[in-house]
């Protein structure tokens, strides 16, 4: 054996009871598991895994790392937490075809993406203009974890029609351009992607500078007939349709729940973000979890809800948040990206108007809370307020908060940093979520929002949670239900040969120190992206709490240190295709 991990308790990936094994490594792959020794040769290595819990490498099916594999393939801040497999492609979002500038455009701001740095890497890495092409390319990068892409439907509408009609609300692509996009997606199944994503959600908006800033992404102009005609060649092929439903409204996930529907038909995989439980619209989980049910059982349906295991929380410089662009006068906001500009915006007594009118307003349909009591300013020029919430500052000052919020945004700009909680803070409505049949645990959009989140951890954060339960005596979950729904039940659902420990499979393993689950995974903190420029992004660091992981037999981290040859050797991870 290359490698032996011993005395370990033994999980499977598939839900079954674990056991005490040791697990024998051999060019690559699970050898053996045995329960008494297994022999050892002059060059086996031994990692004693007494007391700890060995579990398949966990599954981040929803990153948007598209970017960031380019610049930094080791992807080690999810590796470091024991992910060895990623998906991207995903919000219909993906490098695979385009200009370097249209890409860009399309990927910077939703993701809140250093632009510069990513058009610039583009322009000048970016040789393949072919979904083949892209499969090859990411094959010879010395990728970190596994890396699986779907199909993004931004990137193939307006590399299928031309960028500029594909964001304009009164051109319908013609038969040639359907047949185009239809071509594009049989041809990436073909190659192994493992479905198609979609974007129905309109406050998701292009970046750069050109006269297409802030018109939302190509896929929202789709009707719901594009993207049947190409969902009729997923369901022909058992693969998954990932899709971003409007999480203002709320009303058009009722038509993925219809796309999926298998009645006279084929099911389709479906997956959409994501059930949780919002400040803003408290009981809506209860609600989408009794219409899933509904679909999957009664009406042959195969729909998957995308759901994360702990508190959804929020940090934002300045008004550079996402979910401003939720409203009106929060995108007009956003869309100057000169200071100067944007503070003269919001110093301006008809903007201001209108951004309270908004705001306020309770019949609005909204994902965003909007209410400045749940807040907390972190760093400000103006120590005064630090540590106070925007309401308690207008209290204090007899103003109203609106205009506090507004004014320290237009004198502070990024420098103002402040925090808040959008969902999940209810614990027993949390592991209502975690146990529901129709999720998947994942959507930690793991290489966006950099400044904003950061939920790379969430694997370690769903077994803490069920370890938790089960010492207060009111267990929700086993733990070996806990790894099924982080490894084996992903990877089965979404097609990839990944999730699973067994003889023959390959070693993608983590080593969780059980004992390591503790409030160290919520505590947050700031470090350098490699190749960055220096950018800095969220992390959560919890370094006792995985001992080990390997990524095809090789040992990627150990004891919070990550292999200096991750990222630079290949040998790691690979590309992996869907399964036919």
């Amino acid at each position: 054996m290359d490698l032996i991990v011993e005395n370990g308790l033994v999980f499977d990936g598939l839900g079954n009871p674990p056991r005490k094994l040791h697990v024998g490594i051999q060019a690559g792959k699970v050898a053996r598991l045995s329960e008494g020794p297994i022999e050892r040769g002059p060059g086996t290595r031994v990692i004693d895994a007494s007391g700890h819990w060995v579990t398949p490498g966990f599954i981040d099916f929803h990153t948007h790392y598209d970017a960031e594999v380019e610049l930094a393939p080791s992807l080690s801040e999810s590796v470091r937490h024991g992910v060895t497999t990623v998906v991207v492609g995903s919000c219909s979002l993906s490098l695979a075809v385009g200009k370097p500038e249209d890409l860009a455009d399309m990927f910077c701001r939703v993701e809140a993406i250093p632009y510069d740095t990513v058009r610039s890497l583009l322009e000048e890495r970016k040789s393949w203009d072919t979904l083949g092409g892209y499969m090859e390319h990411l094959d010879q990068l010395p990728l970190g974890p596994h890396v699986a892409s779907f199909l993004g439907h931004s990137a193939l509408r307006a590399h299928a029609m031309g960028l500029h009609r594909s964001l304009d609300a009164t051109v319908r692509p013609s038969e040639d351009e359907l047949r185009r996009m239809e071509s594009l997606v049989s041809d990436g199944l073909d190659l192994g992607y493992l479905g198609l994503s979609i974007m129905t959600l309109k406050w998701d908006k292009m970046g750069g500078s050109r006269d297409i800033r802030s018109r939302p992404l190509p896929s929202t102009y789709a009707r719901w007939s594009e993207y049947r005609r190409l969902t009729r060649l997923l369901r022909e092929r058992g693969r998954v349709f990932q899709g971003v439903p409007n999480i203002s409204t709320k009303v058009n996930v009722v038509l993925f729940l219809l796309e999926s529907m298998g009645l006279w038909r084929k099911t389709l995989k479906t997956t959409v973000i994501s059930m949780m439980d919002p400040r803003a619209s408290r009981g809506i989980h209860r609600l989408i979890g009794v219409l899933s049910r509904a679909a999957n059982t009664l009406l042959g349906a195969n729909f998957r809800w995308q759901a994360l295991p702990e508190i959804f929380d929020l940090w934002a410089d300045g008004i550079d948040l996402v979910v401003f662009e939720e409203f009106g006068a929060g995108a007009a906001a956003l869309h100057l990206q000169d200071a100067a500009s944007r503070a003269g915006l919001l110093k301006d007594p008809v903007y201001r108007s209108r951004f309270r009118s908004q705001w306020t307003n309770r019949f609005l349909p909204r994902a965003f809370h909007r209410d400045f009591n749940q807040s907390q300013i972190l760093e400000c020029p103006d120590k005064s307020v630090v540590g106070k919430s925007f309401a308690q500052v207008a209290k204090e000052q007899g103003r109203d908060a609106v205009d506090v919020f507004l004014d320290l945004i237009a004198t502070h700009g990024d420098a103002l940093r402040w925090y808040t909680v959008m969902a999940n803070d209810r614990l027993q409505e949390l592991e209502y979520i975690c146990k529901h049949p129709d999720i998947l645990i994942g959507f930690s959009d793991a290489g966006a929002h950099l400044r904003n989140m950061a939920h790379y951890n969430f694997p370690l954060r769903l077994l803490r949670l069920v370890r938790e339960a089960d010492k207060r005596g009111e267990s929700f979950m086993t733990v070996e239900r806990a790894v099924h729904r982080l490894t084996g039940e992903i990877g089965e659902w979404l097609g990839m040969d990944a999730g699973v420990l067994a003889e023959g499979k390959r070693a993608d393993l983590v080593i969780v120190n059980p004992d390591g689950l503790d409030a160290k995974l919520d505590e947050i903190a700031e470090a350098p992206m490699e190749n960055f420029g220096g950018f800095v992004r969220l992390v959560r660091r919890n370094d006792a709490a995985v001992k080990s992981v390997l990524i095809s037999g090789r040992e990627a981290v150990s004891d919070g240190t990550v292999s200096p040859a991750l990222g630079r050797e290949r040998g790691f991870g690979g590309v992996l295709r869907a399964n036919a």
